[in-house]
């Protein structure tokens, strides 16, 4: 199905946007930590041949979009960027899949702008009261322990490709090919500095993380990779005391990884398409 790639300006640089479909409602899909829109290239299509549009968004500093020096990285500016690439799209309400940190944008968003989001989707999201998150923290060790921002030789590869391979639950969902292509916006000298910018940019202020008790509406919470049922259960608890006034519908597709739409694409866009219809 053909894609269209779109360059959206949003103030401090232009967004990358990759839409498939024109016809139906509008499905936007936010990637996550050390991924981009390439996430999406098994799940837009589905989306759309379902009836949907489908737009995965390169967030600021990320995929293709630009990377501007000295403008906020943040998750709560991400959801300012994300509201003008939206406006600018002319588009009006839609729903919104987030993996892992894409799942908090989409959740601040929804908390300034309700009237934007009809309904929320998250993927293995990291929580709020836990960031960077385990496998950031795990990344910045390795930098920590390798002094890896003074070693250009691998660039962020031995940042990237462990947080990468462990996200999915065969070695077969993340060959070295794909391992290269989610690399590939990090290439060069800079490449690890340039992820380790990023990692530490994964932060949401104390008022930011109240706001999210503000979001309602009908949450999509996907959870439970390499976790017990005792451990899911207390997740999904967690995530009721961080949205108590939000409809949360739970799900879990085991096995399965972090990284969902690597390891499940088949079964999550079934699951997307039954909660929307």
């Amino acid at each position: 199905m053909y894609t269209e790639h779109l360059r959206i300006p949003v103030g401090v640089g232009s967004l990358h946007v990759e839409r498939v479909g024109r016809a139906g409602p509008a499905v936007v899909l936010l990637h996550g930590f050390g991924s981009c829109s390439f996430l999406w290239r098994a799940v837009a299509p589905r989306l759309a041949d379902a009836g949907c549009t489908a737009l995965a968004i390169d967030l600021l500093g990320h995929g293709e979009s630009d990377r501007p020096v000295d403008v906020p990285y943040g998750l709560g500016a991400q959801a300012e960027y994300l509201e003008r690439a939206l406006t600018a799209l002319r588009l009006g309400p839609v729903t919104v899949v987030g993996q892992d940190m894409g799942a908090l944008v989409g959740l601040l968003l929804a908390a300034e702008r309700p009237e934007r989001i009809t309904r929320l989707a998250l993927l293995e999201p990291l929580e709020p009261d836990d960031l960077p998150g385990p496998a950031i923290r795990a990344l910045q060790r390795t930098s920590a322990l390798s002094a890896l921002t003074a070693n250009t030789l691998f660039g962020a590869r031995p940042l990237l490709e462990p947080l990468l391979r462990d996200a999915v639950t065969h070695p077969a969902h993340m060959p070295d090919r794909l391992v290269a292509r989610y690399l590939a916006p990090f290439v060069g000298d800079s490449g690890a500095a340039e992820l380790l910018q990023r990692a530490s940019a994964v932060t949401m202020s104390e008022d930011e993380r109240q706001r999210l008790g503000d979001v309602r509406g009908d949450l999509l919470l996907w959870t439970g990779a390499r976790a017990t049922d005792d451990d899911v259960a207390a997740r999904i608890e967690r995530w009721r005391g961080v949205l108590p006034l939000a409809s949360l519908r739970p799900i879990a597709v085991r096995p399965c990884g972090t990284l969902v739409a690597e390891d499940a694409p088949a079964a999550l866009v079934a699951a997307l398409l039954a909660w929307i219809a």
